[in-house]
């Protein structure tokens, strides 16, 4: 295949020149780095990667293809590609395409033969920024003016792009446990963790009220995961502190998490950096055990907020910075977690969190039979 020119510009003037991947054209988006070594289209499809141009830390994307079981969403969501190497060619025998034609459907433009190690390098010590990818328009200048005018992700409410308009259901309706999903940008494995446990889910717009949800008779809530700024959700916030007052178990995770925090007078703030891949560290404080977990997220619970609210337990944190990494209600079937117990793509060792969810459901309804 022909390679034609791409150039990558950061907020910050630094510039980085490759070949074009994915669609001719032009792409904005802040930037970040994932160092997962595996599951690049699961990355992908994430809706929490909205609005996001995506380096891989690892040095060859492509060689494995795209599969349909693969998809966490019904599209491709980051806002454009990074890599080392790209290879437009795929090895897999189960693959049913290539990810430089899975781009191009999806209009997905990217820029490779970029050296990553040194673009890392270069956002860990200069922090998350916007920057911009063309593979159309390779004036450094005029690509300087339009990044000027891009906003930056503090403050962006990004949840309604992405998340459903029309509720759904997934899983058995005879099951014995029915779970309310709020979705703010939810990755299909977390449904199908709950199916797989034996939940009927319906999954609901973020513009749902409360008695739209509780007319389900769900048994609990599920708080997604999805993209932007928590704090500039404030509709979905007082959404969630009517659910967390329902008395209902609830389980949060990422931006759910997030704004299960704030419902509760927490706050969160920008990270430096944020925490992208399948390979990092945390500590359940409860049990002592350390988990290797998959995250993906630019936003933190502020961990002095904590303190704020004494119903507040922090559970987990994250042993490479030590930020807040799980939090639950003292007096309620409530709690969350930062990361991504559903790991797709990723290691399977907080899957146990989708079985305290169930065991929580369990023991409500239990009590509610003996009323």
């Amino acid at each position: 295949m022909e390679k034609k020119p791409a150039v990558l510009v950061l907020a910050d003037g630094t510039v980085f020149k490759g070949n074009a991947i994915g669609k001719i054209g032009t792409t904005v988006g802040e930037i970040a780095f994932n160092t997962g070594m595996t599951g690049y289209q699961e990355v992908f499809t994430d809706p929490s990667y909205h609005k996001q141009i995506l380096v891989m830390t690892t040095a060859h994307i492509g060689n494995y293809g795209v599969h349909p079981d693969e998809a966490e969403s019904d599209s491709m969501k980051i806002a454009g590609l990074v890599t080392k190497k790209f290879s437009p060619n795929f090895s897999r025998p189960s693959a049913n395409g290539s990810l430089q034609d899975y781009m191009e459907r999806d209009e997905c433009v990217g820029i490779s033969d970029v050296d990553t190690r040194a673009l890392v390098r270069h956002i860990r010590h200069a922090g998350a920024m916007n920057a911009i990818i063309s593979s159309e328009d390779l004036d450094i200048e005029s690509l300087k003016a339009k990044l000027a005018k891009v906003p930056s992700m503090d403050g962006l409410e990004l949840s309604s792009e992405v998340a459903t308009k029309e509720a759904y259901t997934s899983g058995d309706p005879s099951s014995s446990l029915k779970v309310s999903l709020l979705d703010i940008g939810v990755k299909r494995n977390i449904v199908r963790c709950l199916v797989e446990r034996g939940c009927y889910v319906k999954v609901f717009p973020m513009s749902s009220t409360l008695d739209e949800m509780l007319d389900f008779e769900p048994d609990g809530f599920m708080l997604s995961n999805g993209p932007g700024d928590p704090s500039a959700m404030p509709e979905t916030i007082d959404l969630v502190k009517k659910i967390v007052d329902s008395n209902v178990p609830v389980f949060g995770i990422c931006l759910g998490h997030q704004v299960l925090a704030l419902s509760q007078g927490l706050s969160t703030e920008k990270m430096h950096n944020g925490h992208r891949g399948i390979n990092h560290p945390i500590k359940n404080l409860i049990t002592g055990k350390g988990e290797i977990t998959s995250q993906n997220h630019g936003f933190v619970v502020s961990k002095d907020s904590i303190d704020k609210n004494p119903e507040i337990e922090l559970t987990h944190i994250h042993l490479n910075d030590d930020t807040v990494a799980g939090i639950r209600m003292k007096n309620k079937k409530v709690f969350s977690v930062q990361y991504h117990p559903e790991a797709s793509a990723g290691p399977h060792d907080s899957r146990y969190l989708f079985d305290q969810f169930i065991e929580n459901m369990t023991a409500v309804k239990a009590d509610k039979k003996l009323v």
